[in-house]
């Protein structure tokens, strides 16, 4: 029962729109109302009525080392009792610079903002300075943030010129966004032939997450590298989820590409509002105040968020993290498969590293299109049931699972179980 949960947010409906503070939150394609939490402790979520989950949404990614934990919550507490917010310079914010450019190469300076769409809407204004170019190149189901030149629709033909998604965008802010899908070599080199000389960047999500867990086809992401050195555009991996997730170096290491900037939040925050966005020094140094291009914000390293992140980050840092993320992530991954077969089940099962999506299709997923031929009916019917058995799932059919260091064995087994019943359970009923 979630009485508690339901009172709450019939008094939020009155005061926020929606009732929540981030659109997906309001669980409306799984046809629930929101769950309104108390606490989290580690691998797990407790809600306002004292119900206890094994969360895999992990704030969305940020939490990897679980909730509250200890040493996050150390560095928290020392260095709030310091003082919440400056307004200025701090040695941690150098500390974290570094610590940031020491485990990604491509990053030779670095600059702190507060959020991811802060980072990839400051990296779009410097790859148009610094190239004297207009056009922005994304892909369909790739999110980069809530920026306007950024929310546009999938398109159905070649580069098509960007519609808004949203009310409250004017065309005119899209018109130099180049929306094509995910993985296809074909579409990108037309775009190129046809737009080359106007194209200041490609950005990319290098393993979109917000299409659900789709892994580039080989040798694409090298292809972006190359296309965009040919004609002299910047090459963005927006790292806001893959960064110090798929490793210390994110998905660029990880894949072995060198953009020419990245976004970064998230993890880097440890759970606190943060993000970040660097690159190359000739690059970077266009910024204000070494440059013309102005960025500014009055709580960008706060000293609380990077105490946080910091935490994180030493601790990814130890010796056998990643090894450990994978290994519990390959065993929900194997767990799950072993169900489908069992029961005769097409779904699919994505995963890299520690992010993982079960899409209800029968169809390979490659791309923004084929993701959306996913039975999201049927999503929210396992949603809810999982819910009642104790399992915390992202309340969209796309979005990724997140598997963090406080996941253990038991937590992993019994979310396995947990989806074979389901499953077991709809597709008899």
């Amino acid at each position: 029962m979630r009485i508690r949960s339901k009172a709450f947010y019939e008094k939020a409906i009155k005061a926020i729109p929606g009732g929540v503070n981030s659109p997906v939150r309001a669980c409306k394609a799984v046809k629930s109302d929101p769950v309104f939490f108390e606490k989290g402790e580690g691998a797990y979520l407790i809600d306002v009525d004292g119900n206890r989950y094994i969360d895999y949404v992990c704030s969305w990614g940020p939490l990897i080392l679980g909730h509250a934990h200890p040493e996050i919550i150390a560095n928290v507490y020392f260095a709030s009792k310091k003082g919440t917010s400056f307004g200025a310079p701090t040695w941690q914010e150098v500390e974290l610079a570094e610590f940031i450019k020491s485990c990604v190469p491509s990053i030779e300076k670095v600059r702190l903002v507060n959020s991811g769409t802060e980072a990839t809407m400051s990296a779009i204004r410097l790859a148009r300075a610094y190239t004297k170019r207009k056009k922005i190149v994304k892909f369909e189901g790739c999110y980069h943030g809530h920026v306007d030149s950024l929310l546009v629709k999938a398109g159905s033909g070649l580069a098509t010129f960007g519609i808004p998604a949203s009310p409250g965008v004017p065309e005119e802010l899209t018109a130099h966004t180049l929306n094509l899908p995910y993985n296809d070599f074909e579409k990108v080199e037309e775009a190129f032939k046809q737009y080359g000389e106007e194209i200041a960047a490609v950005i990319v999500e290098p393993v979109p997450a917000n299409m659900g867990v789709i892994p580039p086809k080989e040798g694409f992401l090298q292809f972006l590298r190359e296309i965009t050195q040919k004609y002299g555009a910047l090459l963005i991996f927006d790292e806001v989820i893959t960064g110090f997730r798929l490793g210390l170096s994110g998905a660029q290491g990880f894949y072995g590409i060198t953009p020419d900037l990245t976004c970064l939040g998230k993890i880097i925050g440890g759970g606190l509002p943060v993000g970040a966005y660097g690159g190359k020094a000739e690059i970077m140094d266009m910024v204000a105040p070494e440059g013309p291009v102005y960025q500014a914000g009055t709580l960008s390293g706060n000293p609380i968020a990077v105490a946080a992140g910091l935490a994180t980050l030493k601790e990814l840092a130890k010796p056998g993290t990643y090894e450990k993320l994978e290994a519990l992530a390959s065993k929900l991954e194997e767990g799950i498969k072993e169900a489908l077969k069992d029961l005769d089940l097409p779904y699919r099962v994505h995963r890299i590293a520690s992010m993982l999506t079960l899409f209800f299709t029968d169809k390979e997923v490659i791309n923004f299109e084929t993701a959306l031929s996913s039975d999201t009916e049927k999503f929210a019917i396992f949603w809810q049931k999982m819910l009642e058995k104790g399992i915390y799932l992202p309340p969209s059919q796309f979005e990724a699972w997140f598997v963090s260091l406080a996941h253990g064995e038991e937590e992993i087994e019994n979310t396995v179980e947990a989806v074979y019943k389901v499953l077991k359970k709809m597709h008899k009923d």
